[in-house]
């Protein structure tokens, strides 16, 4: 008797898959074995759009034959060695402190987590504080600093909210958690904690909650009290960085932060991350003979990966890619208002350029607070109907979803039937 797949996988995998978040309530089934442009295909030759896209990172799609061909070219005659550097991560460096406003200088690590864990150290670094500020709400890694207060449940918002066992009270501690869009509550926790402040962290849109806007003037007000109090200013562009524009968002929004961490969509889905800031920050890493701040990693650098970036950016640069995916994430959203308005179910569809979501509340959505009223049961429960439409949203409460520069204005019509088939469904059986 043959053994099914996911058997197997929990067999030898614990909980039978890779990240905590993979193994969906209701999806203990998938086996995904291919994908290609906007869609991917399951073990039983199902094929869906997919508008999940593993959080974000392939902005140009799925296998992108420019960028998959830069990470075999380079790989067939250049490994990684571990010593020295090699041209293409040194084009790399050049392009990205070319293109991001905050980067004075760069350096390239794997994954956004190691990322954030090296700004937030090296903010400890050149301060000699100790504390940090993060928002209720963003997610910025599975490190100890801040794996915390992301999705909470109501009775623990504005206590500690750890995501994991094991992190030490002297750790959580040291995080403090302001409400999003709050700049009053940053300030007040800057005045009770005078001169300990090594940094505050922010996803410049809280996209781990969804699409939460910042408020006008908010990012502005946190420059504004970052320097005021000497304390680091860290944007986390691990998902905003690429997908809302070449400079990312810090362009858009017209602030500049001291640190800026990306990911993601930087290399479309390949790993690789970066971290870049200014100058006299940056040079406090031991890259640096002698400098304090460790830095190190074995794959920092790989060349396959950095260009694999290189390749991701310069089809951004050459090809309509923002323009596309704006436009279809724009269609989407405008689509879900009508689509809602018509079945007379309060929302708030929120997003920005290719990143949609919809809340199931009365709005406005300002801050984590105002999300504890959404229908988490429609939320989760119409998207689990989708896949029986051939549309895939991650069925998991205040996920966002993402357009990518492959998907088409017909993919864009079938998301919006199938959500209509969807939401009907789920109200009939209620």
């Amino acid at each position: 008797m043959q053994v099914p797949p996911t058997e197997r996988a929990s067999a030898v995998i614990p909980g039978g898959v890779n990240s905590g978040q993979r193994r969906v309530a209701g999806l203990e089934d998938l086996i995904v074995t291919a994908t290609s442009g906007a869609t991917f295909t399951d073990d039983s030759g199902r094929r869906f759009i997919d508008y999940h896209a593993a959080f974000g990172p392939p902005l140009l799609g799925h296998n992108d034959p420019d960028v998959d061909a830069a990470v075999f070219d380079v790989g067939r005659r250049l490994d990684n060695v571990g010593v020295g550097v090699t041209p293409v991560e040194i084009r790399l460096a050049e392009k990205l402190v070319e293109l991001v406003p905050s980067f004075e200088k760069v350096l390239l690590t794997v994954t956004g987590s190691e990322a954030t864990f090296h700004a937030i150290r090296l903010a400890r670094t050149a301060t000699g504080r100790k504390y940090l500020i993060k928002f209720q709400g963003c997610y910025h890694g599975w490190h100890d600093a801040v794996a915390m207060n992301v999705i909470s449940a109501a009775d623990k918002v504005g206590k500690k909210d750890p995501l994991s066992g094991g992190i030490l009270p002297e750790v959580l501690d040291a995080t403090l958690v302001a409400p999003y869009n709050d700049a009053a509550a940053v300030e007040r926790l800057l005045d009770e904690h005078a001169g300990e402040v090594a940094a505050i962290i922010i996803e410049p849109i809280a996209h781990n909650i969804g699409a939460v806007l910042p408020d006008p003037g908010f990012l502005e007000r946190l420059r504004t009290l970052a320097t005021k109090h000497g304390a680091i200013l860290i944007f986390d562009e691990v998902i905003t960085g690429f997908r809302h524009g070449l400079g990312g968002y810090q362009k858009v929004a017209g602030v500049t932060p001291d640190l800026t961490t990306l990911g993601k969509a930087m290399a479309n889905g390949w790993p690789v991350s970066a971290l870049g800031g200014r100058s006299d920050l940056m040079e406090m890493f031991s890259t640096t003979p002698g400098h304090p701040a460790f830095f190190a990693g074995t794959f920092n650098g790989h060349p396959a990966m950095a260009a694999a970036a290189l390749a991701t950016i310069d089809k951004l640069e050459r090809e309509p890619v923002h323009e596309h995916v704006f436009r279809l994430g724009a269609m989407a959203r405008q689509g879900l208002v009508e689509l809602y308005d018509r079945l007379d179910i309060p929302v708030v569809v929120s997003g920005y350029g290719s990143v949609f979501v919809t809340y199931f509340l009365q709005g406005p959505v300002h801050t984590y607070k105002d999300l504890l009223a959404n229908d988490v049961e429609l939320f989760i429960g119409y998207r689990r109907r989708l896949m029986a439409h051939g549309v895939f949203e991650l069925p998991l409460n205040l996920k966002r979803s993402n357009v990518s520069y492959a998907h088409t204005e017909a993919d864009i019509e079938q998301l919006l039937q199938a959500t209509e088939a969807a939401v009907r469904e789920m109200m009939d059986g209620r």
